[in-house]
């Protein structure tokens, strides 16, 4: 019998430990990042209060792949109303090449749609696992309640993945 309460004790602290990882990997990590209109600001603080989409690229070829993704959540009757923010993760770039980079993301994107383009240069692997990154080279994306919670994750081309997105929001 006492055995037996011993790994019944044992199995609840696991859970209780898995639980917390599982809460942890839910915070959106408090990273300080610049807007591409070149305003400070923590991503985790600027959409509180708010229900939002997050797209967000770990690499060139990522990326890329964000822009279809704002193009089609805007353009989707069914998510009126919910914020976009664009997350560009520098981190693995050179110090000396990021402002380029910078100013290529800037290309073509009108004042306000820069202020909502957040780019991150610290934490990266605390931002790879909030937003489940698994491969480096789709956009990652992120349906956020006003709290914060995730509502919903995906990952790929708008294309493809944004139906299920609209469904979330349902």
């Amino acid at each position: 019998m006492g055995v037996r309460r011993v790994w019944i004790g044992v199995v609840a602290v696991l859970c209780v430990v898995a639980t917390a990882t599982m809460a942890a990997a839910q915070t959106m990590p408090q990273t300080a990042g610049t807007t591409l209109s070149g305003k400070a600001v923590t991503l985790a603080q600027a959409v509180r209060g708010q229900r939002v989409v997050l797209v967000a690229g770990f690499s060139r070829a990522g990326g890329s792949g964000t822009g279809a993704w704002v193009k089609a959540v805007e353009d989707d009757s069914a998510l009126k109303g919910v914020a976009v923010w664009q997350v560009a993760m520098l981190a693995g770039a050179p110090g000396f090449v990021r402002g380029m980079i910078r100013n290529g993301m800037k290309r073509g994107l009108t004042a306000a749609e820069q202020e909502r383009f957040v780019v991150l240069a610290e934490d990266e692997a605390a931002w790879r696992s909030y937003f489940g990154v698994a491969e480096d080279n789709v956009p990652y994306v992120m349906l956020l309640d006003a709290a914060g919670k995730v509502l919903w994750r995906g990952h790929g081309a708008a294309a493809a993945v944004e139906p299920a997105l609209r469904e979330a929001v349902k």
